[in-house]
């Protein structure tokens, strides 16, 4: 046989992927394409071939700000943000995020790497082992593990399938570090992706639950409706307002409902908050929950007035969690609210006027009598007088995106400051939990390409401040506000014991934030009066430079808990006293 022969008849070299290539392939054909995260063994070189493949790795300082970047990124997009960390430790930095993601309705992947199966199984001392599924369990929507670079694809597609679908949520995704390496045939790899196809398929309310919906609400004198993060993360932006205009309803946003209707709407009662609760007789809630957050729907804050409670939800367990819901309608709220606007017709009966006219008048009461608070150029300042320009910055840059937390930086920028547009406002949710601020601001300038604005308490912003290294290492059109006044709630506080320590709510006196930005080469600005707090903020925006602002504020300015504290009980013998 002649040399060219023999060549003909040898079988051609065998194409080979592995573990790494077939990750970053599942994820590029179902359109992930940034991931936030921390590099470490055994992921660094995941990370590496990851960027050059051409998907966005943002490389963070601390996994728990990784993880609210992608769980943000999730609520923002309507797919799954994923977070990479590595094995123990790290895996537990991330998933406080990804508890974070699960309670409050964000879908979120995080990806960790593990020690190997049977080293912890019988428990051998491998490096940071640590049996991590099991631990993620609890606190998820979902876990998987991926034990085959075969498995691969099947895996990502159960997670990102489990993250979107129904209540979205956190899940967790178990690669074992030896996975990585595994080498199987090209042509096999590639077959074994899998591309999600309708990964949140439309649930369909039932026309009997719209029947009675609409039947109880017409029935209302004095009807409200409440409009939760769930509304807002639906993106059936056209169909929530139709209806609520349709129906005449006063409605109150909840936080991150905030600007689905303008605040300035004529039907908006969030200045009017503790009225239409306690007055209202009907209350239709569009994703929104009936917790902590609106009181259990019971108790001295909805009034003595009897009430019939309307539900849309995806999730049929979330029906009765408090009170009786006598109309619930369960399905996705874009079907829910298009079925509903459909059922009204054309000769649907507007909520009573008078109804409507009481709560503008006392919206409009409530209006006045704020502000003159937000008009003063105190030195230092107030909150009143910070959030006075700020609300107005907001108003000029509507596009903007607003993010939020603190005590009283948070609750009183949920009062004062208006929203125009649908997800502008991302605060710290239904846990209330202080730390996301950097790690959202970081989310939402990455996948909205917006310029954002993030006012943050002095404490909430020591959670996450060292990524402002990396908001300047990626050049992102971060804006930073920082009420500083010395401390926790208020930097007055004493050491009753009369020793030399500080008391345990009170900063260093007179910090300088600002300086922390200028160390990694972006803008820091000392703003002593509201004055200097509009012109520095303006140019920040204006530029789209990372900025910092410390924004100094009376110390004695605060009070404990901002408005929920109720929630820190006191001593039994301090109340004797």
């Amino acid at each position: 046989m002649s040399g060219a022969s023999a060549a003909a008849a040898a079988p051609a070299e065998q194409e080979l992927t592995d573990g790494f290539n077939l990750i970053i392939d599942a994820l590029k054909l179902n359109g992930l394409d940034t991931i936030y995260g921390v590099p470490g063994i055994p992921i660094t070189d995941f990370g590496r071939m990851a960027q050059a493949a051409g998907i966005r790795v943002l490389s963070f300082r601390h996994e728990q700000n990784a993880g609210y970047a992608a769980s943000i990124a999730g609520f923002l997009t309507k797919k799954p943000g994923i977070c990479l960390t590595v094995s123990a430790p790290g895996f537990l930095n991330g998933l406080t995020a990804l508890a974070h993601a699960t309670t409050n309705c964000f879908p979120m992947i995080l990806i960790s790497g593990s020690s190997e199966r049977e080293i912890v199984d019988l428990q051998q001392g491998d490096y940071e082992e640590m049996d991590q599924l099991a631990i993620a369990k609890p606190l998820c929507k979902a876990a998987f593990r991926v034990l085959h670079a075969q498995d691969i694809g099947i895996g990502l597609a159960r997670a990102i399938r489990a993250a979107v679908s129904g209540r979205p949520g956190g899940v967790y995704l178990d690669l074992p570090a030896k996975l990585f390496g595994q080498v199987m045939d090209a042509q096999k790899g590639k077959q074994s992706l899998v591309k999600v196809i309708d990964a949140a398929p439309a649930q369909i309310p039932a026309p009997e639950a719209v029947k009675r919906a609409l039947d109880v609400l017409k029935s209302a004198k004095k009807p409200l409706i409440i409009l939760g993060k769930g509304a807002a993360y639906a993106q059936a932006d056209d169909a929530v307002r139709n209806f609520v205009e349709k129906s005449g309803a006063p409605f109150l946003p909840m936080s991150m409902g905030k600007g689905l209707l303008a605040d300035t709407h004529p039907q908006c009662a969030g200045a009017a908050r503790s009225t239409v609760l306690k007055d209202s007789d009907v209350v239709l809630l569009i994703g929104a929950r009936l917790n902590w957050l609106l009181s259990h729907g019971k108790g001295k804050a909805w009034g003595d007035a009897p009430k019939k409670f309307i539900q849309i939800d995806i999730e049929p367990k979330e029906m009765d969690s408090n009170v009786e819901i006598v109309a619930p309608v369960v399905g996705d709220i874009g079907s829910c609210v298009t079925a509903m606007l459909d059922a009204m017709g054309n000769g649907w009966a507007k909520a009573p006027v008078d109804w409507l006219a009481a709560v503008s008048k006392k919206r409009d009461e409530n209006v006045a009598k704020m502000a003159p608070k937000l008009m003063n150029n105190n030195s230092p300042m107030d909150y009143h007088g910070a959030l006075g320009v700020l609300r107005t910055i907001v108003k000029e840059r509507p596009d903007a995106i607003l993010v939020n937390e603190g005590a009283n930086a948070l609750d009183l920028t949920r009062g004062i400051i208006d929203m125009y547009k649908p997800r502008k406002r991302i605060d710290v949710g239904t846990w209330g939990v202080m730390g996301i601020g950097m790690g959202y601001a970081i989310g939402a300038a990455v996948e909205t390409g917006k310029p954002v604005l993030a006012i943050e308490g002095d404490s909430a912003f020591g959670f996450s401040g060292m990524e402002v290294e990396t908001i300047c290492r990626y050049q992102l059109p971060v804006c930073i506000v920082i009420f500083n006044n010395d401390g926790i709630y208020r930097g007055t506080d004493v050491n009753q014991s009369g020793g030399a320590d500080p008391a345990t709510t009170v900063f260093v006196k007179g910090s300088r934030y600002d300086k922390m930005m200028e160390a990694f080469g972006g803008v820091g600005v000392n703003a002593t009066n509201p004055d200097e707090l509009k012109r520095a903020v303006n140019a920040a925006m204006d530029s789209g430079k990372p900025t910092l602002i410390n924004a100094v504020i009376d110390p004695a300015a605060g009070s404990e808990s901002g408005r929920i504290g109720n929630l820190n009980p006191q001593s039994a013998l301090k109340k004797k006293s």
